[in-house]
């Protein structure tokens, strides 16, 4: 008389797991079809019943009743697996690496993938696999500025503090200017390229028309902008600018402005005598990128400049003019999130940066 297996018993949660695996529609169908095994088991199916029900052979069912007892429903899943074993690992990523900092080939400026992969004799998906799995973009580069300024520590806290932390009962202004400003006439419009992609075009000629140059304030606490165009950015004008700037504020709150470094902004003791609730802040050598107007002039180039085309300077003076005053209805201050950058990353090398 053939040996009959003991009725297979589990808790209650886990028989309802193993019905709902079993009825799955979703998950893979060789666990499905290992649920629907142990399920046979317990509703205390003989082991030849349930599978001549799933076409297979009675050990493989034994198999995974023995597997459910010991480990649960975790263990109708496979066991891990050791796979192939890796054509490409730790060596051929530390010789990649390596090589980044060694000079590249003979007429050419950097390495970039077929060169590495000439190099190490390798595939070029491999080594683009690898550059991409340790975020190296060798084609992408990223420049700043390093300030000199002795005093970059104490300036940059000075300016950096009226963003976060201000003065009661005063305003804090970003006033720069962005000079030469050309009126560029240019055909533009709209061409189909070979790929069938529809992209901006712009002629390779055009005309220059003359340049204007235009003060900018920010305030800070708004982020409205106040502008003046002028022909030239002498002292001169950007004296007459402040008076301006000085005039459309409230006379009992103080102003602090914040500006670079430039000739202009400097040597003008005798026009804050005059306005003695006006306060000059200024930036450290080299680092203008700390005065919060650039992120604007940054926004007013990109929408109301870049692939514009202008017949005279009025049409440039009129664009600006425009620009400013759609940007005052949507105006809001800037969040200042600017990272610590430090000249010394330079010094870093590829490996170190990876490890």
């Amino acid at each position: 008389m053939p040996k009959r297996a003991a009725i297979l018993t589990c808790s209650q949660e886990q028989r309802k797991a193993v019905a709902l695996l079993a009825a799955s529609r979703t998950d893979e169908a060789r666990l499905v079809e290992r649920a629907k095994m142990v399920m046979g088991c317990l509703e205390g199916k003989p082991v030849v019943q349930t599978a001549r029900a799933l076409g297979v052979r009675s050990n493989t069912v034994i198999e995974w009743r023995n597997r459910f007892v010991a480990l649960g429903v975790d263990g109708l899943k496979d066991r891990p697996r050791s796979g192939k074993p890796a054509l490409y690992g730790e060596k051929f990523r530390r010789q990649v690496l390596e090589l980044l900092e060694t000079p590249p080939p003979k007429g050419q400026a950097c390495w970039d993938g077929p060169s590495v992969a000439k190099r190490l004799a390798v595939s070029d998906d491999a080594v683009w696999r690898l550059l991409r799995k340790e975020g190296i973009c060798l084609s992408r580069h990223r420049s700043w500025c390093v300030s000199t300024d002795p005093e970059f520590s104490a300036k940059a806290a000075d300016v950096v503090g009226l963003y976060l932390n201000p003065p009661q009962n005063a305003l804090v202004i970003s006033v720069d200017e962005k000079p030469s400003i050309q009126a560029l006439e240019r055909a533009t419009g709209y061409v189909s390229t070979t790929s069938g992609k529809i992209v901006r075009g712009l002629k390779s000629t055009y005309k220059r028309h003359g340049t204007l140059n235009l003060f900018a304030a920010l305030n800070v606490f708004s982020g409205s902008v106040k502008g003046k165009i002028t022909q030239q950015k002498r002292r001169v004008e950007f004296l007459d600018f402040m008076d301006g700037l000085v005039a459309d504020y409230p006379q009992d709150k103080e102003l602090h402005v914040i500006l670079d470094n430039y000739c202009i902004h400097k040597k003008n003791d005798a026009w804050l005598a005059r306005h003695p609730n006006v306060y000059f802040h200024f930036t450290p050598t080299s680092a203008s990128w700390l005065n919060m107007v650039e992120i604007w002039f940054g926004i007013f180039s990109r929408k109301a400049l870049r692939g514009a085309s202008f017949k005279n300077t009025e049409e440039l003076r009129q664009a600006i003019e425009d620009y400013i005053a759609a940007y005052e209805k949507i105006a809001k201050p800037f969040v200042w999130r600017k990272r610590d950058v430090k000249g010394a990353q330079l010094k870093n090398t590829i490996v170190n940066l990876c490890n």
